[in-house]
């Protein structure tokens, strides 16, 4: 297939000044050209894709051309499929991802409420305000049922920062031990292939291991405390009232 600068961005979903930029950055091959015609094939529309899919798992424009062009390691560019291919809960193939403006219409959420609960850390994107999924819906329609529970927004939203920052602690250490003890290891072994193959396993078994861990530990955390809170107010309101002097 023989594709025209217009025809491959429209094919792309991108602008044709957005094609021609990321040409000039060096993140898509050079067209064939017939005098001052430039031809693009399949092989291009499947870099824009695979540039794209990047872009939304939050790579700079930067890594992403080291990882195109081979100037990363086997192990990292093992380790960069891994990281960029969906999450656990979506869809590996198809997944359509939404605008703020579409998860606002998809779950009944106003715009200015998702931004506020964006800036609290708790829902975001790694391409900004493009890039939810129905996970990300999923997660809106939850903090809505605490809403109508009772639970006021100021509330809410300060729990939802508090929980980012206590997390995104948790994440990074999470990280730190795995570069240290699985990544950096394999990268000292002399066989690229094997340990590009092992740490994508490693990875893939560890982030659901992981977060189902993290996810675990809370509930339990969580029904134990309001256990606690419950028997010590049960006790409080036993006590008999004290006598007026």
């Amino acid at each position: 297939m023989r594709l025209r600068v217009d025809e491959l961005a429209a094919r792309s979903g991108l602008s044709v000044d957005t094609v021609r930029f990321y040409q000039s950055k060096g993140l898509l091959g050079q067209p064939e050209r017939e005098g001052r015609i430039a031809w693009y094939s399949n092989a291009h529309l499947e870099q824009l894709e695979r540039v794209r899919a990047l872009k939304e798992r939050g790579f700079t424009l930067d890594f992403i051309r080291r990882l195109l062009t081979g100037e990363l390691d086997p192990i990292d560019a093992a380790l960069a499929a891994a990281v960029s291919a969906p999450l656990p809960g979506e869809d590996a193939e198809g997944t359509e991802l939404m605008s703020r403006e579409q998860l606002a219409a998809h779950t009944g959420v106003s715009e200015t409420l998702l931004e506020a609960i964006a800036r609290t850390g708790l829902l975001f994107s790694d391409a900004g305000e493009t890039g939810y999924t129905s996970a990300d819906a999923d997660a809106v329609r939850a903090g809505l049922k605490l809403l109508e529970a009772g639970l006021p927004l100021s509330e809410l939203l300060d729990l939802a920062r508090r929980h980012d920052t206590a997390m995104t602690a948790i994440a990074e250490q999470a990280v730190d031990v795995f570069v240290r003890f699985v990544r950096d290891p394999l990268r000292a072994s002399a066989d690229d292939d094997s340990a590009a193959e092992r740490i994508v396993e490693s990875f893939n078994a560890m982030l659901p291991a992981t977060a189902a861990l993290v996810a675990h530990h809370f509930r339990r955390r969580l029904l134990q405390i309001a256990r606690a809170r419950m028997e010590r107010e049960g006790v409080e309101g036993l006590e008999a009232p004290r006598a007026s002097s």
